[in-house]
């Protein structure tokens, strides 16, 4: 093996990948985890030192000196929604003399990877995560457990028999907003989701056929179209469900992006919002006050969430070993978009 004592700034990750073993394996062996046999320990310190590994310099001045560090991996900081959860994640982190590092994984399961074992090299106490659309390999979450990393999932969540986690009452909520649209006369409630390996999507599509089926109405696998949440996706699925021989008359977007999106390809179309199709979206953005009509949404009380996931971590950072599921209560949020005019109710 050549000589790389040259190599600069050798992370964890260098190291595991020249022994061939996963990052938290590595941090263990270097600090002489009894869990790591005794000559993968001396492999991972002889092949640091061949490598010129130095710990994070910042990690290490951080950890001797307050604040302490929790790490958060989010999908996105642009929207409303997880800019409010970080602001409660912050607030209360700082209250507590912590100090947040927060990563982007801008909704990609190698960047959402790699955010981890980054978090992970520069000593973290914890970390507070968001799960990327594209993941569906639990492994480098997985991995924390083997490594006592306390580890709070929220929002879109994964592992919930091995890690604590908050979300929204995803199914409750998307059956009061069918039930709501329903009750304003609507007959064919369709709905716009993301990809369906996210548990957030499963909750919700849930609520939305659970409504149908109290209200005795038949299931339509055509009227159920989940893609990416994304703008673009969400005036494909639009697209998708006006081209219908038999379009709906009421949408339930997962998400405001998604209704946002729903509201362009509806108007391209001459068609008018409520009245030939009604809509609600999902999390209340800023903008659904803003755009015509104003849009319905469930709401979701994004600070608390935010507040309940840094004190889940900084509990089990204390030392609480209970894993927990919360659920954060929501409300819908009428507004123009899910109001039909009553004189449309007989067509």
């Amino acid at each position: 093996m050549p000589n790389m004592k040259s190599q600069k700034h050798t992370s964890l990750k260098d190291i595991a990948q020249a022994l061939g073993v996963s990052v938290p394996t590595v941090s263990r062996a270097l600090k002489d985890s009894p869990d790591i046999s005794r000559a993968l320990c001396e492999k991972a310190k002889w092949m640091a030192r061949e490598m010129n590994y130095r710990p994070n310099p910042f990690a290490l001045s951080l950890r001797k000196n307050a604040p302490r560090i929790i790490g958060v991996v989010v999908p996105d900081i642009v929207t409303h929604f997880f800019a409010s959860i970080l602001n409660g994640i912050e607030n209360m982190a700082v209250k507590n003399g912590y100090f947040v590092i927060i990563t982007t994984s801008h909704e990609s399961y190698e960047h959402e990877k790699r955010n981890v074992e980054n978090l992970v090299n520069m000593r973290v106490e914890g970390i507070i995560a968001c799960l990327s659309q594209e993941t569906t390999d639990y492994t480098h979450f997985a991995e924390l457990k083997d490594i006592n990393m306390p580890l709070i999932m929220f929002d879109r969540v994964c592992l919930t028999d091995q890690f604590s986690s908050v979300v929204a009452d995803g199914e409750h909520s998307a059956q009061m907003a069918t039930q709501h649209l329903l009750d304003n006369g609507c007959k064919r409630v369709a709905f716009i989701g993301g990809a369906n390996h996210l548990d957030i999507v499963k909750r919700r599509k849930h609520g939305y056929l659970e409504a149908l089926r109290n209200n005795k109405i038949p299931i339509e696998k055509e009227l159920v179209v989940c893609r990416k949440i994304d703008y673009e996706e969400g005036k494909i699925a639009a697209q998708t469900l006006l081209a219908l021989p038999n379009p709906p008359d009421a949408i339930l977007a997962m998400n405001d992006t998604l209704a946002f999106a729903a509201i362009e390809v509806i108007k391209s179309h001459g068609l008018r919002v409520p009245n030939d199709i009604a809509l609600i979206g999902y999390t209340d953005e800023q903008h659904a006050n803003y755009i015509e009509p104003k849009l319905s949404a469930v709401s979701h009380q994004t600070y608390e969430m935010g507040e309940t996931a840094c004190l889940l971590l900084i509990d089990q950072i204390r030392g609480d070993k209970a894993i927990r599921q919360v659920m954060i209560p929501t409300h819908l949020q009428i507004r123009e978009s899910s109001i039909k005019n009553k004189l449309d109710f007989n067509k």
